[in-house]
């Protein structure tokens, strides 16, 4: 029986080429297959664009195979499984045909990656590496120049606001707000009339060449938006 191929889900960091793992830039010097998901048609994926410096540098850059399905931004959980069954089999073909695929996602493979969906779904049938990368709350902490967490502080992270945001801001010091790009009227709100931040910063694109710093909370609100919280005493 035919060796088969290995999947690589590789971390590429929050923008800038030069973020990338060693490893992570070695693998994609060579790996065969890059699969590199982009939510439309018309967009252009970011993922894509930070290894593209590296890729291109490859002397088999044309030949390369180069796989872009289209993840679309919704939260139907029934379409979304259907999207993600069907990246994982059309990776498994390659895999089966004995090519290595790196699965390429924005930041940390680990931390709100489509790639961990993939995952799931092939863990059991094939040989399985997760590269990891950094991510875009590091970066914004190190655009500032700031530390995330000292000492005992408590760092969370929130994807999304919702009915449990009340017990976050008690149990927290530092507060990662990602994707901050949704509607955060809620959390400023209350925050406003309970707590008293010792610092609220927004970073928009960082590491990239539009990065921009904002104190407080971001009012245009660029889908690559992360905005960080620092809680005081009540």
């Amino acid at each position: 029986m035919a060796k088969k191929g290995k999947l690589i889900g590789i971390g590429v960091g929050p923008g800038d080429t030069e973020l990338l793992t060693l490893k992570a830039a070695r693998i994609l010097e060579s790996v065969p297959v890059i699969f590199s998901p982009k939510s439309s048609k018309e967009k252009e994926s970011i993922a894509l664009s930070i290894v593209k410096p590296i890729l291109e540098k490859r002397k088999d850059y044309k030949r390369l195979m180069l796989v872009e399905p289209i993840f679309p931004m919704i939260e139907d959980k029934k379409e979304l499984e259907k999207v993600w069954s069907s990246a994982a089999e059309m990776i498994a073909q390659y895999l089966d045909s004995g090519r290595d695929v790196a699965f390429i996602t924005l930041g940390d493979s680990s931390i709100f990656s489509t790639y961990s969906y993939v995952q799931k779904k092939l863990i059991d049938r094939y040989e399985i590496e997760t590269v990891p990368g950094i991510t875009s709350f590091t970066a914004c902490a190190a655009a500032k120049n700031e530390a995330l967490v000292e000492q005992n502080d408590i760092l969370t992270i929130v994807p999304k606001i919702d009915d449990r945001l009340e017990h976050v801001l008690e149990c927290s010091d530092s507060i990662v707000l990602m994707k901050a790009s949704r509607n955060t009227a809620k959390l400023e709100s209350k925050i406003e009339r309970k707590y008293k931040p010792k610092e609220i910063y927004s970073v928009e694109n960082c590491t990239r060449e539009n990065e921009k710093i904002i104190e407080g909370f971001s009012n245009e609100k660029p889908y690559l938006t992360t905005t960080i919280i620092k809680l005081g005493d009540d």
